[in-house]
């Protein structure tokens, strides 16, 4: 399984030989390292912890679950397949121009908002009546029951969700660098932390 955890610096875009313009996004994905094996036998499942970033001060209890392997921002574990081992490395060259990948992350927070930005409504119409309601909602109960229907699309808090993409095509791998070039826009503003899995 290959896997990489990456910060979205922008949009770009590639010229191919022919001249045709394929637009990407440009993550940078800091080389991981392998903090915790997790077995069948000792935990009820199989699955590899990572770490990646740097933070400074670690508290006692990640200090001592880390141990000499590094000060590490984030951590985050992934169902591997593959034999690894403590402190092993991973970095860009695990993706290939070409392979398809899965990214995911917080979408951008729009704040409250109305139900035609939210949910997409058509609004009411402009003529016949409708003086100051074309933004609204509509109907939002009815006689029976006598209340409101639970998860009704209303107006309220847009956004900050987690979103994947899926079938995201590598363009290019710049190993010097730490940096993934994805064929298309992944979800977040610039600098949200992302996943991008192999599939």
């Amino acid at each position: 399984m290959k896997y990489l955890l990456g910060e979205k610096l922008g949009m770009s875009q590639i010229f191919s030989e022919q001249g045709k313009v394929t637009p990407v996004t440009v993550v940078k994905a800091d080389p991981l390292t392998v903090t915790q094996l997790k077995t069948n036998e000792q935990d009820g499942y199989t699955a590899v912890q990572v770490g990646g970033g740097v933070k400074r001060n670690l508290n006692k209890p990640a200090r001592g679950h880390l141990k000499e392997l590094g000060n590490f921002r984030y951590l985050k574990e992934f169902t591997d397949t593959e034999a690894r081992q403590l402190g092993d490395k991973i970095d860009v060259t695990i993706f290939a121009v070409g392979d398809k990948v899965k990214v995911s992350g917080l979408s951008k927070g729009r704040g409250f908002q109305g139900a035609m930005k939210r949910h997409g409504f058509h609004g009411m119409p402009a003529s016949h009546g409708h003086r100051a309601v074309r933004r609204h909602v509509g109907s939002i109960g009815q006689r029976f029951p006598q209340h409101t229907l639970k998860g009704l699309r209303m107006a309220g808090r847009d956004g900050n969700v987690r979103i994947s993409v899926r079938g995201l095509t590598v363009m290019a791998v710049d190993q010097e660098n730490n940096l993934l070039a994805l064929k298309g826009a992944v979800p977040g503003r610039k600098g949200t932390r992302l996943e991008i899995v192999g599939i």
